[in-house]
């Protein structure tokens, strides 16, 4: 048996040495086991032979029998779909499951992941043992995080507030609390905790055989020890990849529908397929100790700034973190089943050392064994779910980051209702492979290992709300990118584009290659600027650049402001079918002359908005030209928020392929950049550059017309997002540094800025217009939103999504996005708790200050505790706080924009 202490003296006196880079490096270990008394190796029959014989056909194959292929299983039999077959290579849980902590936390800094973590702990404490009359090993001993700053106080006690939404019972404890719920803990370098007395731990073989038992009693098919071989694709008349049939040892299913669960080895599976997996794995560890005196009943622990967690495993502890060197297992073996690693313990014992300090009994406390075993991650730390890209019918459940058991009964189930239905049930957009990752990253490896490590090493990190990744970067840059960083420009990273945040006084700010924080022998980047001006902005106050991006904003309002918004997609819906794509794609309708530009969104089969855009009517033009390209029939340019366009693309797509339009849709993004030069003084700016007359009377609002500036060819649109009158210049890249150098120069002496996007949002949120997947996400409707007037209801025009805006118009409005202000300056970023007459009626989804009303502005949706509608009656009639990491605020709700509600400024009348 060898002490905690023992292994630190042992490790510590010796030379720093580093890991060879990306590759696993072995060293002295104990006993490896994980500290379960049952695991499902145990009940293995090792015949080889499949526990029984693979079935003709299926309507789903779920592949993967570990949390989440049981978890989906189980909620797709739930759901009524009883002919569901889940293939096992090995036995339940023998790949990553089986070795796994279990911990359950119920708070997390996403409203969806609380209330897809709220569902896991249902199915697993309350669900399967009512259905089965089984135990599935949950044990509800509550949750502490660990706080060692304000930063991470305050970072809790936004939870805790988002918590109060949810009924999630949550305290803030002084360290003498502490100290008394956790006699064992040291609490001389604390500032305070959170706990949550409901959390809890899960058994990963009692979770999975109860899951297992549960589906086959609802007609599920489990068969285990049968690997797959293969995926058969065929493509179908119209050209697309569908998933025809699985291959395995012992026989083909066919099958319209595969979900790939299999963990680290999807990426495998995924190939199978010709689909793109965009995750690693890696080595994950914990060590458990030796029986601990006064340790029984004591929370679960995590203490994030150490980087490490305290599980209570019975009267022990299972002690693990997230390193900053964590090894990469670059062969992923076919044959590993039930297996660990050694555990190489230079990579582990900065745990040890943050977990003595936290509990100092550890220092003399055995260790029992180890267990290192693989785990998969991925580029943002999120899943990978839905529907892939590549091939229609295969799915993906895969790439939990170790947080596939907490994770696994909210996602098995949405994965279950995308399978049925199309689309998940809550907004998955954060976890959808269609959406998130654009396709020239999906099989970039050198972007997936910087990013995945990055994503690893910062996993306890606290979230602030203006952070940005230094892995991956400098992928996708735009024709202005030079030209802008050489004045200053901070740039943000959204979907691999590097878009401007915010323009720094002091100079250029490069991003630089990964330096993989140290690690590796790798040599940390010393004096890096952009390093800099990001941890200076790592705080729940009001950033340090706060008044840079104030001076942005009113200079927009006052005078005039350039954005580069090149990010953007930018997608040509063109054919002979394309007016009858866009009847019924979008919400509003655009079918109106060449020259019209329309704001309107596009909804699912449930009335949510999958998107917000613009769509211009176009007329045909030259072969090759990106400005307006040549085609028969109809023609349509879409621009849309770069940051989501890749959604927008598959939305689309699945769109026009279910329906079989004649048309297609053409991705122009890299060859267009885009300028939005907004102000009371654009007109006049302008004026000197483009060919064209500016008056209202001649461009009007929400126009748009091909013609020269600069001596070069651009569309010109009349549009905003700030509030403002201006135009959009939609530029050929080979021409975007002379039109951009023209306009700079036409508007020097009418004091012309620079702004980007941090500046956006603050103008927008002030204006009340809307950002998808923050005001709007596909769980909200239009109306809900305030966004009727984007459906052509008055219209007999059928539309995606028609029926069920009609419905809910008939049944009322049930909850309602509304926009508040507070009179203190207080800084909000979204996830507080809305109070209306003394009772929780929703939060906060995005924040941010206005400037020009020198408030802060807030907008969430809100319910009547009652059940009744949210009439905008009931809306003025209420007395409102928000509440901030648990101190709550006066607030105003309005129902109207509180900058320029009769919209004069955006239509040229100042």
């Amino acid at each position: 048996m060898s002490y905690m202490s023992r292994a630190w003296r042992a490790v510590a006196p010796r030379p720093w040495r580093c890991p060879r880079p990306f590759s696993s490096a072995s060293g002295p270990t104990a006993k490896k086991s994980v500290p379960y008394q049952k695991t499902l190796q145990e009940e293995g029959t090792g015949s080889g032979e499949p526990s029984r014989p693979p079935p003709a056909s299926a309507q789903v194959v779920v592949v993967g029998g570990g949390s989440l292929g049981c978890q989906t299983t189980y909620h797709l039999a739930k759901m009524g779909v009883s002919d569901v077959v889940l293939l096992e290579r090995d036995r339940l849980t023998s790949g990553t499951t089986w070795h796994t902590a279990g911990l359950l936390w119920q708070l997390r800094p996403s409203d969806v992941e609380v209330e897809l973590l709220a569902h896991t702990r249902d199915v697993v404490s309350r669900d399967l043992p009512a259905e089965t009359g089984l135990h599935t090993g949950w044990v509800e001993n509550g949750g502490l995080f660990i706080a060692s700053n304000k930063q991470r106080l305050d970072e809790y006690k936004r939870l805790m507030s988002l918590g109060k939404v949810y009924g999630v019972e949550s305290h803030v404890l002084t360290p003498s609390q502490t100290k008394d719920l956790y006699p064992l803990m040291n609490i001389d370098d604390l500032y305070g905790t959170l706990y949550v007395p409901k959390d809890g731990t899960m058994d990963p073989a009692g979770t999975c055989s109860t899951l297992a038992r549960a589906a086959t009693a609802r007609g599920a098919t489990i068969i285990e020890n049968c690997p797959v071989t293969g995926i058969q694709v065929r493509t179908d008349d119209l050209g697309v990849k569908r998933v025809h049939a699985v291959e395995t040892a012992h026989g083909t299913i066919q099958t319209p529908c595969v979900v790939n669960c299999a963990g680290v080895w999807a990426r495998a599976l995924g190939r199978l397929a010709g689909v793109h997996v965009p995750l690693v794995g890696m080595h994950h560890a914990y060590v458990v100790t030796e029986r601990i005196e006064g340790i029984q009943n004591m929370p679960n622990v995590r203490d994030h700034d150490a980087s490490v967690y305290l599980r209570l495993q019975g009267d022990a502890l299972s002690v693990g973190g997230y390193e900053s060197n964590p090894i990469f297992w670059e062969e992923v073996s076919e044959k590993f089943a039930f297996g660990l690693f050694d555990l190489d313990w230079d990579v582990f014992m900065q745990h040890i050392e943050g977990a003595v300090n936290r509990v100092p009994v550890l220092e003399k406390t055995g260790i029992k064994s180890t267990v290192c075993g693989p785990e998969s991650f991925t580029a943002d730390h999120k899943p990978l779910m839905g529907e892939a890209p590549e091939v229609r019918g295969f799915f993906l459940g895969c790439g939990f980051n170790s947080a596939g058991m907490m994770l696994g009964g909210g996602c098995g189930r949405e994965l279950a209702h995308w399978i049925i239905h199309g689309r998940p049930e809550k907004d998955m957009y954060g976890y959808d492979i269609r959406q998130r990752f654009h396709h020239s990253l999906t099989d970039n490896n050198r972007w997936i290992r910087e990013r995945s490590h990055e994503s690893y090493a910062k996993n306890y990190s606290v979230v602030f709300p203006h952070d940005e990744p230094l892995a991956g970067r400098n992928v996708r840059k735009d024709p202005l990118h030079e030209e802008l960083l050489r004045q200053g420009c901070v740039f943000q990273e959204r979907h691999g584009w590097e878009r401007p945040g915010w323009f720094n006084p002091g100079g250029a700010a490069p991003v630089l290659d990964y330096d993989y924080y140290g690690a590796y022998g790798r040599e940390r980047h010393r004096d890096y600027t952009y390093n800099r001006l990001l941890g200076d902005e790592y705080t729940f106050d009001f950033p340090p650049h706060h008044d840079i991006i104030r001076n942005e904003c009113l200079t927009c309002r006052n005078a005039l402001a350039l954005f580069d918004m090149s990010y953007f997609g930018k997608f040509y819906l063109v054919g002979p079918e394309a007016t009858k794509a866009a009847d019924w794609l979008f919400s509003a309708d655009v079918s109106k002359a060449p020259g019209s530009t329309v704001y309107t969104c596009m909804l699912n089969h449930r009335g949510g908005v999958e998107s917000d855009l613009t769509v211009s009517r176009i007329s045909p033009g030259a072969p090759g030209s990106p400005l307006a390209p040549a085609f028969e029939g109809d023609g349509y340019y879409l621009a849309i928020g770069g940051a989501v366009a890749q959604h927008n693309w598959s939305h689309i797509t699945t769109v026009l392929q279910d329906m079989k339009f004649q048309c297609k849709l053409l991705d122009c993004s890299e060859e267009l950049g885009m300028m939005s030069i907004q102000g009371p003084l654009s007109r006049a700016v302008l004026q000197e550059v483009l060919d064209t007359d500016l008056s209202n009377e001649a461009f009007p609002f929400s126009t748009h017309k091909i013609t020269t500036a600069a001596g070069c060819q651009v569309r010109a649109m009349r549009l905003s997002f700030v509030g403002e009158m201006g135009w959009e210049l939609h530029v050929p890249r080979a021409d975007c540094v002379k039109v951009y150098q023209a306009v700079m120069q036409a508007g020097a002496r009418h004091g012309i800025t620079n702004a980007g996007y941090r500046a956006i949002d603050s103008l927008s949120i002030e204006k009340g217009y809307r950002h998808w997947h923050a005001d709007l996400r596909p769980d909200d409707t239009p109306l809900e939103a305030g966004l009727a007037f984007t459906c052509k209801l008055k219209s007999s025009i059928p539309f995606l999504g028609r029926e069920a805006v009609e419905a809910q118009k008939a049944k009322g409005i049930f909850r309602r996005l509304v926009c508040f202000t507070t009179e203190e300056k207080v800084p909000m970023f979204g996830l507080e708790a809305v109070w209306r007459d003394g009772k929780v009626v929703g939060h906060i989804r995005r924040a941010d200050f206005g400037f020009a009303i020198d408030k802060t502005i807030a907008y969430g949706y809100i319910r009547d505790p009652a059940g009744g509608p949210v009439s905008l009656d009931f809306v003025k009639s209420g007395s409102y706080e928000l509440e901030r990491m648990g101190v709550t605020f006066p607030a105003r709700a309005h129902t109207k924009s509180p900058f320029d509600p009769d919209n004069k400024r955006v239509k040229g009348f100042y």
